[in-house]
């Protein structure tokens, strides 16, 4: 790993440890102005989208915290793959959820460009509502033993 650039994937995991509904502004000092930023759920052009994308999924939030399991910097791209800890009054009644996943990164003048995360919706959200929760487990289920 080229230790000399290493810190951007820190200044990144720092960020979204640090990051809440009352430092959005703080998305300027890391992120481009045409950031193009993709879950499983969105795709979203440009800062200024992406705050407000980040100010809704944020205003509820009671805790999310990022632990980094392995990454990787070359030139001007990068990898972490991450367990996400967090906590949301609307799925699974406000209870610490764990999810795993990663993002994908490229930079540009020294800001992130490209965002792209991967992660298991189902284990975000899914498995933690009521009915839907119920049918993602039995879907499962059914697959394992057909598999």
């Amino acid at each position: 790993m080229n230790t000399a650039v290493t810190p951007r994937i820190t200044q990144f995991l720092n960020f979204y440890n640090a990051l809440s509904s009352a430092n959005m502004q703080s998305l300027a000092n890391i992120y481009h102005n045409d950031v193009v930023f993709i879950d499983p759920v969105h795709e979203i052009h440009g800062r200024d989208a992406l705050s407000q994308y980040f100010a809704n999924a944020y205003a509820r939030l009671q805790h999310c915290d990022f632990t980094a399991l392995d990454k990787m910097e070359q030139e001007q791209q990068g990898f972490i793959s991450w367990r996400m800890q967090f906590c949301h009054p609307a799925i699974g009644n406000g209870k610490s959820i764990h999810v795993d996943g990663c993002s994908v990164l490229r930079w540009q003048d020294g800001l992130i460009k490209y965002h792209r995360d991967y992660y298991d919706l189902n284990e975000m959200v899914y498995q933690h509502l009521p009915v839907i929760g119920w049918l993602t487990t039995k879907v499962k289920q059914r697959m394992a033993k057909s598999a």
